[in-house]
């Protein structure tokens, strides 16, 4: 009987033994935890620190410009405060210094980042935790929801008392150089962010705004990794991401097209009359070296047909085809010339004469010229079907046989002027 009860003992001391290790090693855990929120550091799964060198800044050397930049742009606000520097650098700040504080913050101690915060907050006039929880909700592709905090509430009032201040102190300066700047700021900021997505998430890969954003144009790699450094994301450049010439703030520049140009020429007579004359100058200059010219192919020559209403002037015994794969633009075209219209793309097989194009420069596409219309025809084959639809000389687009010009004007090179010496060539040949 003694035995069990000796052994019985023995179990309840090893239990006791095992439960006393296991309070001390969740007690461990507990104060990693702890030092862990204190300072921001990563867990493992174990609930062990991360090691890392010890420092005030948590990720990289690199991060004390952007302090230092910080409170250089505080500086600047108070010393030459001006609408552009207002609005730029609350743009540029918004993007570069704010940015990459949010998805890495500079500090191993939370109360330096809580300072950093409070200071961007008034230096950007915007208090950045709301910033942040906006940001992050975006990248979590979810509705921003507003949730108070201490922090929040902090900034807030902050921001509040120097916005009262300055509009209290200095009211025409608030009114009119602060805020303008401000509020021009914020929209070049939404612009921005607007024109990284509009068409899915968009990088720019440009030497100078990268230097100068500290590679904020990697934006899909950016969302591939949202936590990695900024000096690291162009390591992280994806093979066939949606890419563009511009940075994101100057995107809308895609939209300035060779197309939004000829439609522009389209409204504005003046426009026409400008764009005319001064191709037909060009036209002249080129004309010359050129010899028994029969037959000319006016390659994408639809929409505001230019070059055409130029060469019948210049060339009134020349056989002329405007040749687009615009429907449209040939409609178009068809308001101000009586000529023969191919709705294809251009076929090289044939000894047609390139001259232009839509929007491009009036002259010759191809061999340069050498005092013979023969050196200047296309004789590369085009690798693309050919679609023809001709249509006769002198068709009007209402099937009436009359030609639809614009409004008479006194000017001679003007399509309705162009357009009645045609006519009067074909009365004159018939």
């Amino acid at each position: 009987m003694i035995m069990p009860a000796a052994l019985s003992n023995e179990g309840v001391s090893q239990r006791a033994g095992t439960s006393a290790l296991a309070g001390r090693t969740c007690q461990v855990q507990r104060q990693h935890t702890r030092q862990a929120a204190e300072h921001e550091e990563p867990l493992l799964a174990d609930g062990k620190l991360v090691l890392r060198p010890r420092g005030v800044l948590r990720h990289s050397p690199w991060d004390a410009l952007f302090i230092t930049l910080a409170l250089a742009h505080g500086l600047a606000l108070i010393e030459f405060s001006s609408i552009p520097l207002i609005a730029i650098g609350f743009w540029w700040n918004a993007n570069t210094i704010a940015h990459n504080f949010i998805h890495r913050p500079f500090f191993r101690a939370r109360r330096l980042n809580a300072v950093f915060s409070t200071l961007e907050s008034l230096v950007l006039g915007i208090p950045q935790r709301l910033w942040r929880d906006r940001h992050l909700a975006h990248h979590g592709d979810r509705p921003w929801r507003w949730r108070w905090s201490r922090q929040l509430a902090w900034e807030t009032g902050l921001v509040l008392s120097l916005l009262s201040g300055l509009l209290a102190r200095a009211p025409e300066f608030f009114l009119t150089v602060y805020l303008p700047g401000w509020l021009t700021g914020l929209a070049l900021c939404q612009l921005q962010g607007h024109l990284e997505h509009e068409r899915g998430t968009t990088s720019h890969y440009g030497r100078l705004y990268n230097l100068l954003f500290f590679n904020d144009g990697y934006h899909v790699e950016h969302h591939a990794r949202p936590s990695e450094h900024w000096r690291r994301l162009p390591e992280q450049e994806q093979t066939g991401a949606a890419a563009s010439r511009w940075p994101a703030v100057l995107r809308w520049l895609e939209r300035i097209n060779l197309d939004g140009l000829e439609r522009l020429v389209l409204r504005s007579q003046m426009l026409q009359r400008f764009v005319l004359k001064n191709h037909e100058r060009a036209f002249r200059a080129l004309l010359p070296e050129l010899a028994n010219i029969r037959r000319v192919g006016i390659v994408g020559g639809g929409m505001f047909p230019r070059t055409t209403l130029i060469l019948q002037r210049l060339l009134p015994n020349a056989h002329l085809t405007i040749i687009d794969a615009s429907e449209e633009s040939l409609q178009s075209a068809r308001r101000f010339v009586n000529v023969e219209f191919i709705h294809g793309f251009f076929d090289a097989s044939e000894p047609v004469l390139k001259i232009g194009g839509a929007g491009d420069p009036p002259a010759p596409v191809g061999d340069p010229p050498t005092g013979t219309g023969a050196s200047n025809v296309a004789k590369r084959p085009c690798p693309l079907a050919r679609i023809v639809a001709p249509v006769p000389s002198g068709e009007s687009p209402d099937g009436t046989g009359g030609s639809p010009v614009l409004p008479v004007n006194h000017f001679s090179n003007t399509p309705s002027a162009v357009a009645r010496s045609a006519r009067s060539d074909e009365r004159a040949e018939a």
